[in-house]
């Protein structure tokens, strides 16, 4: 959960965190399959440009071609004139034999796992497949294709996360309908004509489509009603994925957020429990001892200087450790690459 006083970052933070924007300074970093869903404080935006269609030609019609199309019309996703113009310069590149050549990118085709990274196989202008060439992620961004290649990574996240179920107007019927939407609304109603609850649960079964690792929800409760807050707070203690929600509404987050993030003049405080995935990951330091030998509160800062307060330090319990052990495996089913420790993914 994220709080604090209009204007204070919370929303900047958050397109930091989902790429939306980049840092002034430093760096942020997120796995190549790493997905978000972010469903916006005003949710209905979402809709605007849609009005004549149907919910479930809506979710059809953004992730068709293998892409959330509502996501490429980002800021960031958009390439300016000078990058169009970088992109289409030619690169020299080392060659097989290790002569050097003039060569244009065209496009990139696949990718596969070295040892710390991922490399793209890249098609080349004017060029045969079997000229194809494999660079690694750090030299394309070198190049000036960072977009190209987040763009890839994008598209088979969205893979990963949506095998096993056809875009098809039964299954979306069906996605829709888990999210309280009968079939009569879901499909054989245009969304002009629909109820703000119904568009609402319209636009969370967008988000939901692709099976996101993280769900962000910006003020969820200005947009739903009471008795649709009390069913989103049931299937959020369900899912198994993580969330971020942006709220001034304490009575609502505090029945479900373990942490806090709290945004106040442009800096961030942690506020709750610290979840560690097992106990060799625990600091020692991290809780000091008061006079009856009771660990109390600690306030340690991070590298930008910023206050982070540890309430309270959490071990998984057998529950939990199966619950994460399954949710892994549920992750390998898909076809994502999970590694022994998650620490290079997470």
């Amino acid at each position: 959960r994220r709080g604090g006083p209009n204007g204070a970052g919370k929303s900047t933070m958050i397109k930091l965190l989902t790429g939306e924007l980049k840092p002034d300074r430093g760096n942020t970093w997120k796995h190549p399959n790493m997905r978000f869903a972010y469903v916006a404080q005003h949710a209905f935006h979402h809709l605007e440009k849609h009005l004549d269609k149907t919910p479930n030609e809506y979710i059809q019609w953004r992730y068709a071609g293998g892409e959330d199309k509502e996501g490429l019309l980002t800021e960031n996703k958009m390439l300016t004139a000078e990058e169009k113009e970088r992109m289409q310069a030619a690169q020299k590149i080392q060659t097989a034999d290790g002569t050097i050549e003039q060569r244009v990118v065209e496009e990139i085709l696949n990718r596969r796992k070295s040892k710390n990274a991922y490399e793209y196989e890249i098609k080349w202008v004017g060029m045969g497949t079997d000229k194809n060439s494999f660079l690694e992620r750090d030299q394309l961004v070198e190049m000036g294709f960072e977009k190209m290649v987040n763009r890839f990574d994008e598209r088979e996240a969205l893979r990963l996360g949506t095998s096993g179920k056809a875009l098809t107007a039964k299954e979306v019927e069906k996605a829709l309908g888990n999210m309280g939407l009968e079939a009569e609304f879901a499909t054989h109603n245009r969304i002009k004509g629909l109820s703000g609850g119904q568009k609402v649960k319209t636009v969370l079964a967008a988000a939901m489509w692709e099976d996101p690792h993280i769900l962000v929800l910006d003020e969820p409760t200005n947009y739903l009603d009471r008795d649709s807050l009390g069913a989103l707070a049931a299937a959020i203690r369900e899912y198994e994925g993580g969330v971020i929600m942006i709220s001034h509404n304490q009575e609502f987050t505090k029945a479900l957020c373990t942490e806090t993030w709290i945004c106040e003049k442009g800096r961030l405080r942690r506020e709750g429990e610290m979840f560690t995935e097992d106990t060799k990951l625990e600091d020692p330091n991290s809780m000091s001892t008061i006079g009856d030998g009771t660990e109390a509160p600690k306030v340690v800062s991070d590298s930008f200087g910023n206050a982070i307060k540890v309430t309270q330090k959490k071990k998984l319990t057998g529950k939990e450790l199966k619950k994460y052990k399954k949710l892994k495996e549920a992750r390998r089913k898909r076809g994502e690459e999970v590694s022994a420790s998650e620490d290079e993914e997470w």
